[in-house]
């Protein structure tokens, strides 16, 4: 069984780096493949230098977004039939014995991902339920937002004993089967940034496939160090909308009350926003 990771770079040599200096010696890893997505600021070049017999590196060739870019590396593992494939932002601290416990957790054909628990500054990130286009919709809404997204983790019991079956997990750190993968067409390269985690959930659900959460694995994310690097609050908060409506009506199939919510919410969350920025400023 061979395994391989692929870790999106984007005007972040420097994480990258830290990351495959603590990872090339993990006998876990058969290949780590860097995919820089046409990064602005050098990093390709950069990372070329740390390339050997186990580091491949890669130009995405264009910035399409984050499903788009990790394609790029998916696809050259599974054209050197790799088993097993990690998906992993560079922020992400885990070890060698993680990937070890995660690989022995695929006990049977209908497991398709396994993830850790990822703690994110203190709060635990063990997956999370799938939500309509309604509750979706409050969440994006400041302030009352915090109650809504609540309402879509799992009650702590859940996640007694070793594994628990979510509907989605963190696509900052998940290891799956190469051939379901591939089955499903990888990620949805239709949308930039956010929510690819719930379409690549619901894809595999469509051909009856389980998503787990492995207690005894802990990993830390120092979440959204790049993303925060390149978008601010606000462009952040589009882009998640955006793809957020693509997945309600594309993989929902929301009809136009559940679309219209959506539009309102923003709208208001948006105003909002730029009304506590201005406030700010003065």
């Amino acid at each position: 069984m061979k395994t391989g990771i692929v870790v999106l770079n984007y005007n972040d040599s420097k994480t990258t780096i830290e990351l495959l200096n603590k990872i090339k010696d993990y006998k876990t890893l058969d290949l780590i493949v860097v995919v820089d997505n046409n990064s602005t600021d050098n990093s390709y070049k950069i990372l070329t230098k740390y390339e050997n017999d186990k580091i491949k590196v890669i130009e995405s060739g264009k910035n399409n977004g984050y499903g788009y870019g990790n394609n790029v590396g998916c696809k050259y593992l599974v054209e050197r039939n790799y088993d097993y494939i990690i998906i992993s932002n560079p922020d992400v601290i885990f070890e060698d014995k993680d990937i070890k416990e995660l690989s022995d957790s695929f006990q049977n054909e209908n497991i398709a991902i396994v993830a850790p628990v990822v703690n994110e500054h203190g709060t635990l990130n063990r997956g999370w339920k799938f939500q309509n286009a309604f509750v979706d919709s409050l969440s994006n809404i400041n302030y009352i937002g915090r109650y809504f997204k609540k309402k879509r983790l799992y009650k702590d019991e859940h996640y007694n004993g070793k594994f628990s079956e979510v509907d989605v997990v963190s696509g900052c750190f998940f290891m799956v089967k190469a051939k379901y993968f591939e089955q499903i067409n990888y990620f949805d390269e239709n949308i930039f940034l956010y929510y690819e985690e719930n379409i690549i959930a619901k894809r595999l659900k469509k051909i009856g496939k389980k998503i787990l959460i492995n207690n005894n694995v802990t990993v830390v994310h120092n979440h959204s160090v790049s993303v925060d690097k390149s978008l601010n609050k606000i462009n952040k908060f589009k882009r998640l909308t955006k793809s957020q409506r693509y997945y309600h009506k594309n993989y929902n199939k929301t009809g136009i009350f559940g679309m219209l919510c959506l539009y309102i919410s923003y709208y208001i969350a948006l105003g909002i926003s730029y009304i506590l920025y201005i406030f700010k400023r003065r």
